[in-house]
């Protein structure tokens, strides 16, 4: 399995796997241009491969990711740390059809805890910690976890967050069902590419299509959460897959997915 990177950005093909690994571990993995700049080179390999079905997100070294790295912001280039169709990091506004699974090994406080919130499944080995700093040093966390903890855990506990700034470990956050499971220590990785090789099993497009009916109806009525399902079914009708599903079942075969 080769080894290829996108900057600070590594990433690794394993079958319909693609593993994306945060690769600045002196900068405790903080997101300056080039690390924003690769994760978002990195989700347009997983989005336009059609042999990739699902991407994992880790990072090296004792820390997930911290933020966003201090020099940037210190000489006045913010602006950098975001791209314009991702966001901060390149990935917390990135839309996208795919399945990523965010594998925490180390902490993840302010911009990185919003890129593991930006991604669909969070794991994370015992032990890890994540928070929002950001009131503490008279700032706010504007990359999503503001917008997007309150939909995930609730008001109350997200402003619980935002207003002690204090860091949070890995099993309350499982309890509040932020974080989707806690593994053992040194297991984050595999554990992510198993639950990604498990999705992989089943049909790519209905996947993707039940992923969008469930992250893009947030602010949705009921109604309208309802037609947008029934658009996205409607469309899963038209594809090869559809017919493939009742025609393995009958056939008593695993089926062969092919993505059209």
């Amino acid at each position: 399995m080769a080894q290829e990177s996108f900057g600070p950005v590594g990433v690794q093909r394993r079958g319909r796997v693609l593993v994306m690994t945060l690769d600045r571990p002196e900068a405790r993995n903080a997101v300056n241009p080039e690390l924003a700049q690769g994760l978002e080179a990195a989700l347009d390999l997983l989005e336009s491969d059609e042999g990739l079905w699902v991407g994992v997100l880790t990072a090296l070294g004792p820390v997930f990711c911290a933020g966003a790295d201090l020099k940037t912001v210190a000489a006045g280039r913010v602006a950098e740390t975001m791209t314009e169709r991702g966001g901060f990091g390149g990935i917390t506004r990135r839309r996208r059809n795919k399945p990523v699974i965010a594998a925490l090994g180390g902490d993840a406080y302010g911009g990185g805890l919003e890129i593991a919130i930006s991604c669909d499944v969070l794991l994370a080995e015992e032990g890890v910690r994540m928070g929002l700093p950001e009131a503490a040093r008279s700032l706010m966390a504007g990359g999503g976890g503001l917008a997007l903890l309150p939909y995930l855990i609730g008001e109350k506990p997200a402003l619980e967050m935002a207003m002690t700034a204090a860091p949070y470990p890995a099993s309350r956050l499982a309890e509040l069902g932020l974080v989707s499971r806690v593994v053992p220590v040194g297991a984050v990785v595999d554990e992510a590419v198993a639950l990604a090789e498990q999705i992989c099993r089943n049909a790519p497009l209905a996947v993707q299509a039940s992923r969008r009916a469930i992250v893009d109806c947030r602010d949705l009525s009921e109604d309208d959460r309802y037609r947008l399902g029934g658009r996205e079914f409607a469309a899963l009708t038209t594809t090869e897959d559809f017919a493939e599903g009742p025609r393995a079942f009958v056939e008593k075969r695993p089926p062969e997915w092919v993505g059209r």
